[in-house]
């Protein structure tokens, strides 16, 4: 398995987002971080875990957890998708692939006896020292903000 796992300092990064900003990792130092990497914006599943984290974000604010969307798309992919559904938390532009690179969720996958290089929907839960406390691979979007969300909810 490559990419960090838990316990591991999170790498750091600094990527255009969605509005025309940037956003550095490590600016985010003493909160909690949700970083959630999925493969293509405004596809089914990418739109329900994006419309998940939206729903939550109130009750994650609580806990002092921001929410952090990485995607190889455009930053104007990500303006419409944000905009689209009202989404309430930055998507970062990975358009390099850099980023994925470095939480190695850009594996190879398998789809119809096809083999191809892809975006794995991970979720990596990172703590206000910016420590990865969790790490979700292969994610199925049912189910999976909650669990997160409640992860989150117990990092001190």
């Amino acid at each position: 398995m490559s990419g960090p796992q838990a316990g591991d300092t999170a790498p750091d990064f600094e990527a255009p987002t969605d509005g025309g900003g940037s956003l550095k990792l490590s600016s985010l130092q003493g909160k909690n971080v949700i970083l959630y990497f999925y493969p293509k914006d405004d596809t089914p599943g990418c739109t329900k875990e994006a419309c998940g984290f939206r729903d939550t974000m109130e009750d994650l604010a609580k806990s002092g957890t921001v929410v952090v969307g990485v995607s190889k798309d455009s930053v104007k992919q990500h303006d419409n998708f944000k905009a689209k559904y009202d989404l309430n938390f930055n998507l970062v532009a990975d358009e390099d692939g850099s980023i994925c690179e470095a939480y190695g969720v850009w594996v190879e996958k398998k789809n119809y006896g096809r083999t191809y290089m892809g975006l794995e929907r991970s979720t990596f839960l990172i703590d206000a020292k910016g420590t990865i406390s969790e790490v979700w691979r292969k994610v199925r979007v049912n189910g999976h903000v909650v669990a997160v969300n409640e992860a989150a909810a117990a990092l001190p």
